[in-house]
């Protein structure tokens, strides 16, 4: 089973539906950089291997564990990425007695709705804010897919819905192959703070004009300085406060977006976008009609009749130009 989701650009993350398994840790002091025991090497192949470990990934074994499950041991595996301590993981396997076999048990956790635990409150709302059924995606606003999402989004689903439902965007940038994606994010959150339509109009903008801002020479100064500069003007078209604005742009925190990467991992995030209709998640672009039937769903279990079905046709997003 894939601990990848190939969405748009598959974040370069390991699956985390298991996560949170503690790496039990051995009894004597051991080397910094230990060799790894033959049968820890033939393990860390075969998860790399079957899982798509993206090279840059380190992978821990840890020690075996008696388990519950008859005829196997437990153990930790836990996927690092140097200097990137919010990207650690630790997911349990069962290893068999005779080590020829390895598994993996999944458990899921049905008690916790997925969107409680989302760290949407505070954030900007597009559609009708009262709204029973929440569309919550995490974005990554230099993602091409990301991209197409949102122009199946908007303005389509909002006026086929018409006010039934809401949108929320949460960040979930992946720097690794997306490098100015976190400065986009939180300029974005500047905006938002002073003015959520600002946000969005900028939100619809990079995602209509991301090549402009990459520019041909892929320079990432300058594409921070065209991020800086569309936020400004965004900011001045929408009357925000110019010194606010401009005093959070500089400090570039990104103390909130961090946070949310954490809340997507816990969450099972590893690819954008990805997003949760009312609590059922998808990670990938879907056209109308697949993204309708999830909010018929959802509509239907909060006991609200869904609008009649019609035959959707794609619409592109459409963004005025930040002057």
């Amino acid at each position: 089973m894939s601990m990848i989701v190939a969405a748009c650009p598959a974040q370069q993350t390991p699956n985390t539906a298991a996560a949170n398994a503690t790496q039990a840790s051995t009894a004597s002091p051991a080397p910094a950089n230990p060799a790894p025991s033959a049968l820890d090497r033939k393990i860390e192949v075969m998860i790399r291997a079957e899982l798509s470990v993206p090279p840059q990934y380190e992978v821990a074994i840890g020690p075996r564990e008696k388990s519950d499950v008859n005829g196997f041991d437990s153990i930790a595996v836990t996927f690092s990425l140097p200097n990137e301590p919010q990207r650690k993981q630790t997911v349990g396997f069962l290893l068999s007695k005779d080590s020829n076999t390895l598994a993996r048990l999944s458990k899921w956790d049905i008690g916790t709705d997925p969107v409680s635990m989302l760290p949407t409150e505070g954030r900007p709302v597009r559609g009708n804010s009262d709204a029973k059924v929440a569309i919550v995606n995490f974005d990554d606003l230099e993602c091409p897919f990301c991209a197409a999402m949102n122009a199946e989004f908007f303005p389509a689903t909002l006026e086929h819905y018409k006010g039934l439902v809401k949108f929320i965007y949460l960040d979930y940038p992946l720097v690794e192959i997306h490098p100015w994606a976190m400065h986009a994010a939180v300029d974005a959150n500047c905006l938002a703070a002073e003015n959520p339509a600002a946000y969005w109009n900028y939100v619809d903008y990079l995602h209509t004009h991301g090549q402009d801002v990459t520019g041909p020479d892929r320079d990432l100064a300058k594409s921070a300085a065209m991020l800086d500069k569309l936020a400004n003007q965004e900011g001045a078209r929408d009357h925000v406060d110019a010194a606010k604005l401009d005093a959070c742009i500089a400090k570039q925190d990104d103390t909130k977006i961090v946070a949310e990467i954490r809340a997507a991992d816990r969450a099972g995030v590893n690819a954008t976008p990805t997003f949760f209709v009312s609590g059922e998640r998808w990670a990938g672009q879907l056209d109308e009609r697949q993204l309708w039937v999830m909010i018929d769903r959802a509509l239907t279990e909060q006991g609200i009749t869904p609008p009649p079905a019609e035959a959707p046709a794609t619409h592109a997003q459409t963004a005025t130009p930040a002057k």
